[in-house]
């Protein structure tokens, strides 16, 4: 609807704030409506990385709120990216090269520890080749919802997952 349209584009344009206005800085926005949900999806390509967000609820506003809350996190999260990548010098990444406001790099917005990506532990294996059938036979051995092998035919790494309706 157009009240829809104009909401949409009121959150966006909230958004501009961080960005350099120019042809280059798009973004894509689909909406559905499902008969029990309403689903906003927002796509913004930056330079070497992709902002998106996907939200849905019962009310099409509410998605809308939700996805640009969301976005937003994002664009702190790639800030302290682009900032640690260049060891903190704004010259480097700000504003020549990206699509971004120098405002946006100069200001003491910080992501909060929930915005960090934490990780907790890793592993390394082995990975033998072995066919797919092969592999989903080990996840099931395993337990496992998902399992990373290198496929003996393409020579490459592939993952088998198991689906919601059973299959692989």
């Amino acid at each position: 609807t157009p009240a829809i349209a104009e909401k949409i584009e009121k959150k966006l344009n909230h958004l501009e704030k961080y960005f350099i206005i120019d042809e280059n800085v798009v973004a894509n926005v689909v909406v559905r409506v499902y008969p029990n949900k309403q689903k906003i999806e927002v796509t913004i390509p930056v330079k070497g990385s992709i902002i998106r967000a996907e939200e849905s609820s019962n009310d099409m506003y509410v998605s809308i709120d939700l996805v640009e809350e969301i976005i937003e996190r994002q664009l702190r999260k790639y800030k302290n990216k682009l900032v640690a990548r260049n060891q903190g010098h704004p010259t480097s990444y700000a504003p020549s090269g990206n699509s971004f406001r120098k405002e946006f790099f100069d200001s003491e917005e910080e992501t909060t520890e929930d915005d960090e990506v934490r990780i907790v532990r890793t592993k390394k294996f082995g990975i033998k080749p072995m066919f797919p059938e092969d592999a989903c036979v080990q996840m099931e051995l395993l337990g496992h919802n998902f399992f990373v092998f290198s496929n003996a035919e393409t020579d490459e790494v592939n993952v088998v997952y198991k689906r919601k309706d059973g299959s692989f």
